[in-house]
């Protein structure tokens, strides 16, 4: 599916919340929180659920900002929900974000997958999937990953590990900027820890003009998050705010 025009005045608008050469750092990648939301601050209208939320323009918002990342997160749940791509189809000669997947239990089926597809045709990089160091491995994963120049790193994420040891360990493998998009438990996880160490550089956030419901999942941290540095856009149907704290 081709994606419609980008709006001219979003680049300019978006250019502040972006990694820049000056928020490179020695330690951790620069990290932008960006996903689509309803009205209601649900992602989707149940678990494990793929729900359009956002105008195809916002759509665009987001292949345009995965030409600015070199890596882009997402949990098993989002996988294993929406079985995405997650490459770049922007117009122009740009390099797609390299894939993370945290996936600690292995539950995901990579080799069979549509972004094993996509590596297949060329079309985005293969990705590093974050597993525990205690779980098994399915050996299909593992030869299609190293076939294509992805990578399984375990460590020691059941029972939590920090994610200042996450981006960090990101960090050594060349992940100098990072988007991510979730899922809710991943979102909420790292609100909640920004609020400890500085983590998180920007949030772009899409707000579409509907509400899921109560059984929708939601973006709600443990406790209050007051963003600053705050502009808003409206679009067709969707607006975004982007902001830091």
């Amino acid at each position: 599916m081709s994606l419609v025009p980008l709006p001219q005045e979003l680049p300019v608008f978006l250019e502040p919340y972006l990694p820049s050469p000056s928020s490179v750092t020695t330690s951790k990648p620069y990290v932008t929180l960006t996903y689509a939301q309803s009205l209601d601050s649900k992602i989707a209208a149940k678990p494990g659920t793929r729900t359009k939320i956002s105008h195809a323009e916002t759509k665009t918002m987001t292949h345009y900002l995965r030409t600015k990342y070199n890596g882009i997160l997402v949990g098993a749940g989002t996988v294993l929900a929406d079985d995405p791509k997650l490459n770049c189809r922007f117009p122009g000669d740009f390099q797609s974000p390299r894939p993370i997947i945290i996936d600690p239990s292995s539950k995901w089926t990579y080799h069979t997958s549509q972004l094993s597809l996509v590596c297949d045709r060329g079309e985005g990089l293969a990705p590093y999937i974050l597993v525990d160091e205690s779980v098994s491995l399915r050996q299909a994963d593992v030869d299609t990953l190293n076939s294509q120049g992805g990578k399984i790193i375990r460590m020691k994420l059941l029972g939590g590990a920090s994610w200042s040891y996450i981006f960090k360990t990101l960090h050594g493998l060349g992940i100098e900027s990072l988007m991510v998009e979730g899922g809710a438990k991943i979102i909420n996880s790292l609100l909640v820890a920004n609020q400890r160490e500085k983590l998180v550089d920007s949030l772009i956030i899409t707000i579409g003009p509907v509400f899921l419901g109560r059984d929708g999942v939601d973006v709600s941290p443990e406790s209050s998050v007051v963003l600053k540095d705050v502009k808003w856009w409206t679009g067709i149907e969707d607006s975004i705010v982007c902001g830091r704290y």
